[in-house]
């Protein structure tokens, strides 16, 4: 169970993040940040209960949640780092998804933290399922 167990707090700790930012420092978030909300927080909850139950299929119901988070922060960052071109954006509206809101050490940046968060979670669930294939 270490693997769920990490999925989990990977999970919370970018939930908590996220919310930090936007309701602690009052950092509105863009389009793309929603949309990794949107498959963040149900996959904290969603490894709540698979923790709780030692639900071993967890993977199935897991995985399109962290597929999209990781598709969507992954062209979120290209965006970011301007290596597509900004006008195929869709914050069109609102905060601009490129906006330099935080930059810690240079590099670290809420986009970074969201693909690290996402990747993060793709290798909890591949580790989880070799370990849950051998037995």
């Amino acid at each position: 169970m270490a693997p769920l167990f990490a999925l989990w707090l990977v999970s919370l700790v970018a939930t908590l993040g996220s919310l930090f930012f936007s309701e602690v420092m009052r950092l509105p978030p863009c389009v793309l940040c929603w949309y990794q909300r949107i498959a963040m927080y149900p996959l904290a909850v969603l490894t709540t209960v698979a923790l709780v139950r030692g639900d071993e299929r967890v993977g199935a119901y897991a995985w399109p949640f962290v597929a999209a988070g990781l598709a969507v922060s992954t062209y979120h960052n290209l965006l970011y780092y301007h290596l597509i071109p900004d006008s195929i954006t869709p914050c069109t509206q609102g905060v601009s998804c490129t906006e330099r809101q935080i930059e810690w050490l240079g590099f670290i940046t809420i986009p970074l933290l969201a693909l690290v968060g996402f990747g993060l979670s793709a290798a909890c669930l591949v580790w989880f399922s070799v370990r849950t294939r051998t037995r």
